[in-house]
């Protein structure tokens, strides 16, 4: 039994040594590639000129999509008359000025209502009884008095 065991054992070490000499050097592992970052894609959107461009899905038989692509030749424009100080409010000394039903206090812009269309103005600087006020890159004096 001895005799077959050390068969065995000297057989199981000669396989290993003809595996290890016959096995070829082991290379070192390749190196790992990152995938590149993926760049979200920009979605674009460009507005059709005519009919032929393209149209509005939901309403398909409407122009309004080209009629306001079209450029407005007179844009409103604001009179002394038109832009009117309703009210004012000195606080902590800071004027807030009601021009048209809109509130504004000193640097800020926003739309006024006027009988000739939406103006969009800003209010640059309040004195004892004028308001100077920025309408279409124009400057203007409105009277804080009543008439």
């Amino acid at each position: 039994m001895k005799a077959i065991f050390k068969i065995t054992l000297l057989s199981a070490a000669a396989v290993a040594i003809a595996a290890a000499v016959n096995a070829q050097p082991a290379k070192s592992p390749a190196p790992k590639v990152l995938p590149a970052k993926a760049v979200p894609a920009r979605s674009v959107f460009l507005l059709p000129t005519n009919p032929r461009e393209g149209r509005d899905p939901f309403f398909p038989e409407s122009t309004r999509l080209f009629d306001e692509l079209t450029p407005q030749t007179n844009s409103p424009t604001a009179s002394a008359k038109t832009l009117v100080v309703r009210g004012s409010s000195w606080e902590h000394g800071h004027a807030m000025l009601i021009i048209n039903n809109h509130t504004f206090a000193v640097g800020e812009q926003g739309d006024v209502l006027t009988p000739g269309g939406r103006v969009h103005l800003r209010l640059v600087e309040v004195r004892k009884d004028v308001a100077i006020v920025e309408v279409n890159g124009t400057q203007r004096e409105l009277s804080l008095t009543p008439k």
